[in-house]
């Protein structure tokens, strides 16, 4: 499958926080081919293990996440849904925006907006908050209470799409995108015999606790990881903060990236001359390598991140370049790993 495919078949199927059950099984539909064992987790995280073959071999997990923001149903008022996040969303990118509520079957609803003819003055430069927002299905108050029960999450409804000469725009591309990096990585290394054996893992929970991760790092025990996920990608309003999008991966540089990971990363991208953009974290990454870092006595974690652009929004915008070259990146750092007999496999 293209890159492409695997990006559309993740993103098109729902699956925000703590209700990954749909992306998952998608995520293993597609991992199945690539690896020597599939399982899902207790918490509903997708593990697949490729095995090298040789005795007390090194293990390294690959991390990216499954879930997507969302929200989900808190209340009822004449028909129309209360609701909270499920992870960070902007208010103001909601208003009249179409959602699908994930009931059974699902249905679709429109974010009520107030016509600007009946706003006071100033007020539509105001964002609305999530708490004042409601959601408009289209239903009675008895029929809404039952079809769309408190509890029920809601998701974005968006197209995944092309975009202009080598973009990718659609809803949960943080970190569906990722989670196909790894697939075109196992996808590289298909025919080859490695030294070491790897953990896909795609994990859930991690817009809303990073549980996932953590769980399923602790029982997989790997001698290392690497977080794949997206960071922030130039826009004109941003103040030059973030990476061009098709200038590569970012690799993190911080006291939660295991310099000696770093450093084959770095080796191995100038060997194959693979671009990438060094990212300081002075602290905590934002991502699941924070938590996978401590577990048991502890695991060596790198960073690898895809820059994106929209951040939480309904349509996120990234370069397939990029997410090819960070593939490549990863594909030959797992070349190379079980090799590095001078590596302490240590932070």
């Amino acid at each position: 499958m293209s890159y492409f495919e695997y990006v559309y078949g993740l993103c098109q199927t729902p699956g925000p926080s703590g209700f990954e059950g749909p992306v998952a099984e998608k995520a293993a539909q597609l991992l199945m081919p690539l690896a020597d064992e599939i399982r899902v987790d207790r918490l509903g995280s997708v593990i697949g293990v490729r095995r090298c073959g040789k005795p007390g071999a090194k293990k390294v997990l690959l991390d990216a996440h499954l879930d997507e923001v969302g929200l989900i149903v808190t209340g009822h008022k004449e028909g129309f849904l209360k609701m909270r996040t499920l992870g960070g969303i902007d208010s103001r990118v909601l208003a009249d925006r179409e959602l699908t509520v994930l009931s059974n079957p699902p249905m679709l609803g429109v974010v009520a907006v107030k016509p600007p003819h009946i706003m006071a003055s100033g007020e539509a430069d105001d964002a609305v908050p999530i708490r004042d927002l409601w959601l408009d299905v289209g239903l009675t108050q008895e029929q809404a209470e039952k079809a769309a029960p408190v509890g029920t999450p809601v998701v974005y409804r968006e197209e995944t799409f092309r975009l202009g000469e080598g973009l990718i725009a659609g809803k949960s591309l943080d970190d569906r995108s990722c989670f196909a990096i790894l697939l075109r990585t196992m996808e590289l290394l298909k025919e080859e015999k490695l030294e070491v054996d790897i953990a896909v893992l795609g994990s859930c929970f991690e817009e809303t606790s990073g549980d996932g991760a953590l769980v399923a790092t602790f029982s997989e025990d790997p001698d290392c990881a690497i977080a794949v996920d997206v960071t922030f990608a130039k826009t004109h309003d941003g103040k030059d903060a973030g990476f061009a999008l098709g200038g590569g991966p970012a690799v993190g540089i911080g006291p939660n990236c295991a310099r000696w990971m770093v450093s084959l990363l770095k080796k191995v991208a100038a060997e194959e001359n693979i671009p990438w953009n060094p990212e300081v974290m002075a602290g905590n990454t934002g991502t699941n390598g924070w938590d996978m870092q401590v577990v048991r006595e502890g695991v060596p974690v790198a960073l690898v991140s895809l820059p994106l652009r929209y951040m939480h929004t309904p349509l996120e915008v990234i370069s397939e370049k990029d997410a090819e070259q960070a593939a490549q990146l990863l594909a030959a750092f797992l070349r190379q790993a079980g090799k590095e007999d001078a590596l302490c496999w240590r932070n």
